[in-house]
């Protein structure tokens, strides 16, 4: 399935014209950056740029492109606001293209951003809800159906009550994408679990008031192996083996981890306070964005925190080719990983050479040649 609209050129072709376009390009940026390096200038350039030292090096692009919303975004002194603004304050950047011209632009960074993952590098682009199905389909395109991961949805604000034809907006989307799914970085990191979670799963409390669980002894499928011999006496239930070897269940047994039932079956103790936590689901609750932002659309710190734990490693290297706020770029040295930012917007660099999280910085220019 493809998407079209005047002007989309094949895309071997864009990606043959990104090579030479590397492969010929004089300019150079600064690689031997030790915490992260910031340039200001055209993604495009930059990538570009970019492609002669880190082809197939990032493992982990976090994205929160423009989402041509036909808006202007201001930046002001005292507090952001995306479209209302006072006299005094200053462009941040211009949300608004033809969508024929939107969707181009698009698809080539998302070439250039497809070039410069590693095998198991990801992709998180941040979108709303009126530019994110195109957009979709454009991933599709560029990573392939296969390598689609997850489309989260994010509640991004309190309800408002605004009076307006339809529902209430109160989230956006994200899609994750992988270079390779069957070698991309996934940590399995997970989230706590909350009281009332606590409540609900470890419902039984020991003789010292801790919470716990029980799950059955056994799994389903017979085992020739030690699995599916005898346990104090007894088979694991036909069609089943035991979830571990014998010795280790009476071991289990031993240290009274094993809770037997009137009936004599047994089942294996799990206390809440050695529970790992939860896996993290593909609806995001948590993570609103902060009421008055250093920039328009900065994101949930916490957000990309989770992000950068779950899809990259320490050594990993990570990009935000529309850093805006710089907040990605912040979360990455907190985290301890080399981390490069791009944009256009002289605002948006404001920002982020005045964060002391971002001292460290390498900082770049490249002008727009073509």
């Amino acid at each position: 399935m493809e998407l079209q609209y005047p002007g989309k050129r094949p895309l071997q072709e864009i990606r043959e014209e990104l090579l030479a376009a590397a492969a010929g390009s004089a300019r150079d940026i600064p690689s031997d950056f030790k915490t992260g390096l910031a340039v200001t200038g055209d993604n495009y350039e930059v990538m570009l740029s970019l492609l002669r030292h880190f082809a197939g090096k990032i493992d982990l692009v976090y994205t929160d492109p423009p989402f041509n919303t036909r808006s202007c975004f201001f930046r002001g002194t005292d507090r952001v606001s995306t479209v209302s603004h006072g006299s005094s304050d200053r462009v941040a950047y211009n949300d608004s293209m033809p969508m024929d011209e939107y969707l181009e632009f698009m698809r080539v960074r998302l070439c250039l951003i497809h070039l410069l993952l590693s095998e198991s590098g990801s992709l998180y682009l941040h979108i709303d809800n009126r530019a994110g199905p195109y957009l979709r389909i454009l991933l599709d395109e560029v990573f392939g159906m296969d390598n689609f991961l997850n489309d989260i949805s994010r509640v991004k604000c309190n309800p408002k009550n605004f009076s307006r034809a339809g529902y209430g907006n109160c989230k956006d989307v994200i899609y994750l994408y992988a270079k390779n799914r069957d070698q991309v970085i996934f940590n399995g990191i997970t989230e706590p679990h909350s009281e009332e979670d606590l409540a609900r799963l470890f419902k039984k409390k020991d003789a010292r008031g801790r919470r716990y669980t029980t799950v059955p002894c056994h799994a389903p499928g017979e085992s020739a192996g030690d699995t599916g011999g005898m346990f104090r006496n007894q088979l694991p239930p036909p069609g089943r083996h035991w979830r571990y070897a014998p010795d280790v269940l009476a071991e289990l047994d031993e240290k009274g981890l094993i809770e037997w039932s009137a009936n004599g079956v047994p089942r294996i103790i799990r206390y809440a306070d050695d529970a790992a936590g939860k896996k993290i689901q593909d609806i995001w609750l948590r993570y609103k964005d902060p009421q008055y932002p250093r920039y328009p659309t900065e994101k949930n710190s916490e957000m990309l925190e989770m992000i950068i734990r779950q899809s990259s490693r320490e050594t990993s290297l990570i990009m935000d080719p529309f850093a805006g706020s710089g907040s990605f770029l912040a979360a990455g040295v907190r985290l301890g990983r080399r981390v490069i930012g791009i944009d256009s917007s002289s605002e948006a660099m404001a920002v982020i050479s005045g964060s002391p999280e971002l001292s460290g910085f390498s900082f770049a220019e490249v002008s727009r040649c073509r």
